[in-house]
């Protein structure tokens, strides 16, 4: 009963890949066909708008079709989508505004998918008789695992075959992925069909997750953690490996270690997560992921330092998703599963744009030390609720 869990995880690696082929192609092929870093811009806003918005409304829907079909049709749409941009490139050609509209559908479209999948993990678990701990920490593995392996292998590739022919390959890798789980994933039980309609389906999922005051607080660190983390990865590292360490491979050094500890992480909490206390772990894990590898950058230390603080971090960050899927699925009703998971997952990306514009304000006005102190200090303020709040509490109840 392993093979459709193994099949599953198989699918979503190839989902992953394919997402980061097309966020590394995007901006070259743009780049390379308009020479334009203002139209770049937009294609990347056309890019993660989308999920924004599906992740919100998207999610309801996921409930009302069920996991697998909307995880197929999803795959599958998108795929489409992604080989029909090189298709119409090197035919009848692809016009920007074109590219725009079909890049903001793909998106659109890919996010149900992401949230199906990851609704259906606990039921495919039970299945095969793995532990909700090591079936989450698979999972997040998985996807730390493609994105770490994909990003250098999208770079390859783009100068092997070009930016239009690695969407080509991103389209493929949905399609299979759709393939995979059509024909390797049972169904898995039925969503309780007590609908109020959308609105009130939304409506539902919405007042559950107000309700519920330790899934609120959690969604709120996230979404300031996501916030100064794309700060700190798009534009504080950047600065960084410039005017500290004076070149630019000091930044694909710490983004790399801090992905390769990542992956560490969250085998490490998959092999003993159930023996380990769940709050204090959580609390000790999101403090350690953030406060130590922004520190060490503001404090000047030498950059093989500040390579092992940054790996560290990746190591504790490792275990904070697998433990967030623990949360979600043990008090989520199955019924309501996806559109809360969807607007959790809105709420985390809802704040990344400002991320970055507020690590570059920062940094011009009072510098890149003062910044990454500023960013540290909230890491430790944001880091607090699990071990001040009652709520918290619960999670220890968690099992």
């Amino acid at each position: 009963m392993r093979r459709p869990f193994i099949t599953f995880l198989a699918a979503n690696a190839l989902s992953v890949t394919g997402n980061i082929f097309s966020i590394l192609a995007v901006p070259w092929f743009v780049l390379e066909t308009t020479g334009s870093a203002v139209l770049t811009g937009l294609a990347s806003f056309a890019t993660t708008f989308p999920i924004v918005i599906s992740a919100a409304f998207g999610g309801t829907l996921v409930d009302r079709f069920g996991y697998r079909l909307t995880s197929v049709v999803s795959d599958l749409v998108s795929g489409l989508i992604a080989l029909a941009v090189p298709a119409l490139f090197l035919t009848t050609g692809l016009s920007y505004p074109l590219l725009l509209l079909m890049l903001f559908l793909r998106w659109l479209v890919t996010t149900p998918g992401e949230t199906a999948r990851k609704a259906m993990l606990p039921d495919l678990s039970l299945a095969a008789g793995v532990r909700i701990e090591r079936a989450t920490a698979a999972y997040d593995g998985v996807c730390r695992g493609a994105a770490m392996v994909g990003a250098p292998l999208a770079g390859v590739l783009i100068l092997w075959i070009g930016p239009h022919l690695l969407l080509f390959v991103d389209g493929v890798s949905f399609l299979l992925s759709a393939l995979l789980i059509g024909a390797g994933v049972p169904r898995v039980r039925r969503n309780a069909r007590d609908s109020a309609g959308y609105l009130g389906d939304l409506r539902a999922g919405l007042s559950f997750l107000w309700q519920d005051r330790l899934q609120l607080s959690a969604t709120a660190m996230v979404v300031v953690v996501n916030l100064l983390d794309t700060g700190v990865t798009q534009v504080l590292l950047a600065l960084y490996a410039r005017e500290v360490v004076g070149d630019p491979r000091a930044f694909g050094l710490l983004t790399g270690v801090l992905g390769a500890g990542a992956v560490a992480g969250t085998i490490v909490y998959g092999a003993a997560g159930e023996r380990l206390p769940m709050r204090l772990t959580y609390g000790l894990c999101f403090l350690l992921a953030g406060v130590p590898r922004v520190l060490v950058l503001a404090l000047d230390a030498p950059f093989p330092v500040a390579l092992a603080v940054t790996a560290l971090s990746g190591f504790a960050a490792g275990a904070i998703n697998p433990i967030l899927g623990i949360l979600q699925y043990d008090r989520i009703p199955v019924r309501l599963r996806a559109r809360v998971i969807g607007a959790m997952t809105a709420a985390a990306y809802a704040g990344m744009p400002v991320g970055g514009l507020l690590a570059g304000s920062l940094s011009t006005l009072t510098g890149l030390d003062v910044t990454l102190l500023m960013f540290t200090s909230v890491y430790v303020l944001i880091s607090a609720p699990p071990f001040v709040f009652r709520a918290w509490r619960e999670l220890d109840r968690s099992r």
